[in-house]
């Protein structure tokens, strides 16, 4: 069997909030099912569609607007490029309407309540997170199919390797973190260029490059937006948005109109420890606050978890003085092979394996990104991975309301600073000394998630989520 293979662009997607397994994964599954019907040539004759969610997606799927998802998707609209102000007038419309029109050629009758079925006593085996479209012709057959999101915005059916990049002629196959400290011995390589020749197996470096970058700009534009977005988050419980507030306390009440007159800005402010925390936290919140909102956001390597990543690295960017290309290419490179090690030994998904799979996972890519952008070695770029995923072992997923808001927004602030601790203490250590390995981490967080009640795996059925009186909308 082939050993999975995994881009950067795998792990960094750009899509619409609130939460890549729970909105982007069905968004594209969505997608995925009009192009099977316009495949067979049907997608002309469909008269009727039903769209089932089962597990996790029916149990927090208003919450993280897996229903918004799905009509989008079957709508024709793509997440990368869709406007994110049209997104819920165009799902109002369909709702009042009582049509959806199928890849935008299509126009089909359908009921919100009744062609869209939560089934929140149902689960399928092969992952939580499962739905199933259905679509009804009008010579009476019926076609359906059904795809399980199983995080980070990856897509696959029962047996079927669609869902991943077709195989090809990688130079350096990685599986562990071991097979990947082997082949940095052998070469002489940084992990940041050793993931950059793998990634020539698919396209050229240019193109890898411009991937990059535009990545980045998305994460850049989401950050400036959600420091300068005041208000309330949707969704019913009332959450003040505080990443505006932060960042006008910081700057004395000052306004900057661009990006880079604000990072300036933010770097002359000092480097006063508590100064340089409260901008990690801000940054953090800024993207999270955008994700549940509906705001276009970076997979990094899940929605949930999308603020670590990107704080770590305004960090490293703002008060490091590394605003320059190479070093984002670097830094993003090297945090996608952590990740993808993660992802390839355990999982990225909370409904899998709980929040250490989303926020654990950003906090210890971000960790060795950070580490080898500050001149670590392969080794402490390992260990400071090892380190920050260690202290986020067994950390469930309890979203209050099924929102991607409470804890999930805060634990995105703690996920960086844990990750900026974690790359300093493995800066100041000798990796030869370490007592546990990532692989070792990795292990035990997979097994730490069989073992977690699925009822702290993104169901909203245990821990703070069923502490909170609320009074939230019916579905």
């Amino acid at each position: 069997m082939a050993k999975e293979q995994i881009s950067i662009f795998d792990m960094f997607k750009i899509g619409i909030g609130p939460s890549s397994s729970h909105t982007l994964g069905p968004w594209r599954a969505a997608q995925r099912f009009v192009d099977v019907l316009r495949n067979r040539q049907v997608l002309d004759k469909v008269k009727e569609i039903k769209i089932l969610l089962y597990g996790s997606l029916a149990k927090t799927g208003v919450g993280h607007g897996t229903d918004i998802a799905v009509l989008l998707g079957l709508s024709g609209d793509d997440p990368v490029t869709f406007d994110v102000y049209q997104v819920m007038p165009k799902v109002d419309h369909i709702k009042t309407s009582h049509k959806i029109i199928l890849g935008a050629e299509k126009e089909v009758t359908f009921s919100y309540t009744e062609d869209l079925l939560f089934l929140f006593a149902e689960s399928l085996p092969y992952h939580p997170n499962a739905v199933t479209f259905q679509a009804f012709l009008e010579d009476g057959t019926a076609i359906s199919e059904t795809y399980y999101s199983i995080g980070g915005g990856f897509v696959v059916q029962e047996n079927d390797a669609e869902g991943f990049l077709s195989e090809v002629d990688m130079s350096f196959p990685v599986e562990n973190a071991q097979e990947l400290m082997v082949w940095c011995m052998k070469t002489g390589l940084k992990i940041s260029e050793l993931v950059m020749e793998n990634e020539l197996a698919w396209r050229p470096e240019e193109e890898t490059r411009r991937g990059v970058m535009q990545i980045f700009h998305t994460i850049k534009d989401c950050i400036y937006k959600g420091c300068h977005t005041a208000g309330v988050l949707p969704g019913g419980l009332n959450v003040e948005r505080r990443a505006a507030k932060m960042n006008k306390r910081l700057l004395k009440g000052r306004e900057y109109n661009d990006f880079d007159s604000w990072v300036e800005a933010i770097r002359g402010g000092g480097k006063d420890f508590g100064y340089i925390l409260d901008w990690v936290s801000c940054f953090a919140l800024s993207v999270n606050e955008e994700n549940a909102s509906f705001g276009r956001v970076v997979t990094a390597p899940t929605n949930g978890a999308s603020g670590v990543i990107p704080a770590v690295l305004q960090y490293y960017i703002t008060f490091h003085d590394c605003y320059k290309e190479d070093k984002i290419l670097q830094f993003i490179a090297t945090a996608s092979e952590i990740g993808s090690i993660f992802k390839k030994g355990a999982t990225i998904s909370a409904a899998m394996g709980g929040c250490q799979a989303e926020i654990g996972v950003s906090s210890a890519m971000a960790a060795g990104a950070l580490t080898e952008c500050l001149g670590g070695s392969q080794r402490q770029v390992l260990m400071a991975a090892e380190i920050a995923m260690e202290h986020h072992l067994g950390l469930t997923c309890d979203p209050i309301g099924g929102l991607v808001q409470i804890p999930c927004i805060e634990r995105n602030t703690m996920g960086a600073i844990k990750a900026i601790t974690a790359a300093q203490l493995a800066l100041t250590s000798n990796p030869d000394k370490a007592k546990v390995s990532l692989d070792a981490v990795v292990s035990t967080m997979w097994e730490t998630a069989q073992d977690m009640n699925v009822k702290y795996k993104e169901t909203a059925d245990g821990g703070l989520a069923i502490k909170v009186p609320l009074s939230l909308p019916e579905c």
